[in-house]
Parts: C-alpha cells; structure tokens; sequence
C-alpha cells in the first residue's frame, strides 16, 4: 500500500506564510510541499479588511503535501501547538493515488 494515502491542505494568511513555510521545512516527517496564492470568498464581512470587503475576497495561501495518514494526524497537531489564535483552515483527504512519472 502506498505510504502517501493521505493529502493535507492547510490555508494560511499571506502575513504568516513565511513563518508556516520555514516551521514546515524544519520538519523531518515531511517529505515536501507545495504552496499557491488562492483567494478565500465567503468570509465574514466583519473579519475582512476595507479592501476585502470591496472585492469580495481574502487573498490566502493554500499548501498540501502527500502523507501517511499517521503523519497527517501528527503535523495537524503540532500545527495547532504552535500556531494558536492564528486562523490557519487545514483538512486531510484521502488520496486515491500517489506518484511521479519519470
């Protein structure tokens, strides 16, 4: 059975995308990730900026990585250890399939 049957999608404001980034990459039970800009809608209006509330959008940074469900469950934890009050969404999926074409 393939050891990355799991995705883990974490979603974190731009203004802590560094610190997530550096704290992930200091990890040894990561084998890699990948981050892209995304725009998060349907926030509440009272927790946007000005300038969100006029376009209607939250600029985000989505990262996900491929892992074992075991490793899933424990980066989620430390996440929540180490990043209280800060807003971060994340969700584990189950992955189908897993691999690289060479």
């Amino acid at each position: 059975m393939n050891e990355h049957n799991r995705l883990l999608t974490i979603v974190v404001s731009p203004d802590i995308e560094d610190i997530v980034v550096d704290w992930l990459l200091a990890r040894d039970d990561l084998p890699g990730f990948s981050t892209m800009p995304i725009r998060g809608h349907g926030e509440h209006p009272e927790a946007m900026d000005l300038r969100e509330q006029v376009a209607g959008r939250r600029a985000r940074v989505m990262i996900q990585s491929c892992l074992s469900s075991g490793t899933a469950e424990t980066v989620v934890e430390a996440l929540r250890a180490a990043f209280p009050g800060t807003g971060i969404r994340y969700w584990v999926t189950p992955l189908e399939a897993f691999g690289r074409l060479d």
